[in-house]
């Protein structure tokens, strides 16, 4: 019998890049990292740990581009070219397994806060922060503009030089390339702020910028929300801006939709998952990643069914490290949290991604 087609290879045309299945670890904030931005052995482990579990693809946390732009305790950097050992054990590590190793690329905005970094949150605009000392956002300037082109630009070099077979530049869940693309964070007047095509300005300079100066094996993708009301992120804009993007040499859009299986919030009855509206949008497209709410294999062969090409998972993968490898059953339905202590510890988490996540609700016991 041929394999389903979630345990199926998948080739990246552009980079020449072939991933053993269709699986994908999604980025996931674990803290388990050093003040200084360098990785531990702890997050190594843990990447580690569903790398030898089947993944096509390991996608690390979210890192920091800057100091500026750190957002939480324990989040790794790519900032200085001190992290760059560490780093290379990390590739070094998840190289030993057939999968592949990609670093998401971040800076915080409004969501770095100043007691972390000693700097004002910077965004698109001055906005209400409560991460801010003055309690304002600081407007980005053209010079704090070039400088964020400039640091995402060095941490994509850095990546290819530690081993990363390429970085995910994300552009979803709030944090400043997103506080661009929002009708409602980027009030500017300028050509970084207005039309969808200054709005997402930013973002597609960061890509053109990394594109030049990385090689073309290296994957470079984008992670972007389809949908964040509060932001002033519209579906509409979404599927206009992935518009833009297909015409860029981009590897893949990964759509971060929180539950693939939800509908639309901005169109009425509608019975179309985002996933579906945004792949039936287009005739060609690059790579579609689409993540949220996957738990079964059931679910994974839905998600694939939408249109989409590959399945990211998050939570599932806490708790079941294999999932990647056992997904190929067709009646796989893993347990759900909550997970004892001893699970967890089991599965590679540290005592302090465990704190994390009793933050969830019902997901430790």
């Amino acid at each position: 019998m041929p394999k389903p087609k979630i345990s199926q290879p998948y080739t990246f045309l552009k980079a020449s890049k072939k991933i053993q299945n269709r699986t994908v670890l999604a980025a996931m904030t674990n803290k388990q990292s050093h003040d200084d931005g360098v990785i531990s052995d702890d997050e190594i482990n843990w990447l580690s740990e569903r790398a030898k579990g089947g993944f096509g693809i390991i996608t690390t946390a979210a890192t920091n581009v800057s100091i500026e732009g750190k957002a939480w305790d324990g989040e790794f950097g790519v900032y200085d070219d001190s992290h760059i050992p560490n780093l290379i054990k990390l590739t070094s590590a998840i190289h030993q397994t057939k999968s592949l190793i990609i670093a998401q690329l971040f800076h915080g905005g409004t969501k770095s806060p100043q007691k972390i970094t000693g700097f004002i949150p910077v965004s698109a605009s001055e906005l209400n922060c409560a991460e801010s000392f003055t309690g304002k956002s600081k407007k980005a300037s053209e010079k704090d503009i070039e400088k964020i082109i400039n640091d995402f630009t060095a941490s994509a070099i850095r990546c290819h030089q530690a081993g990363f077979d390429g970085i995910e530049l994300h552009g979803a869940h709030g944090y400043l390339i997103s506080q661009f693309l929002g009708k409602k964070t980027n009030l500017r007047k300028d050509g970084w702020g207005g039309s969808l095509e200054k709005r997402s300005k930013l973002l597609i300079e960061i890509f053109k910028s990394i594109r030049e100066n990385v090689p073309e094996s290296f994957i470079v993708g984008i992670r972007i929300s389809p949908e964040i009301e509060s932001l002033g992120i519209e579906l509409n804009d979404s599927i206009n801006l992935i518009g833009i993007l297909r015409k860029l040499p981009i590897d893949f859009i990964h759509l971060s939709c929180w539950d693939v299986f939800s509908k639309s919030n901005s169109i009425a009855n509608s019975q179309r998952t985002l996933t579906e509206i945004i792949t039936d949008s287009y005739e060609s497209l690059p790579t579609i990643i689409s993540t949220g709410n996957v738990w079964s294999s059931l679910d994974a062969h839905k998600l694939l069914k939408q249109g989409a090409d590959l399945v990211g998972v998050g939570r599932v993968a806490i708790g079941h490290p294999n999932w990647a490898h056992n997904v190929s059953d067709l009646k796989y339905s893993p347990k759900k949290p909550p997970f004892s202590i001893h699970e967890l510890k089991k599965a590679k988490l540290n005592k302090t991604f465990i704190s994390y996540m009793k933050n969830w609700n019902n997901f430790v016991k």
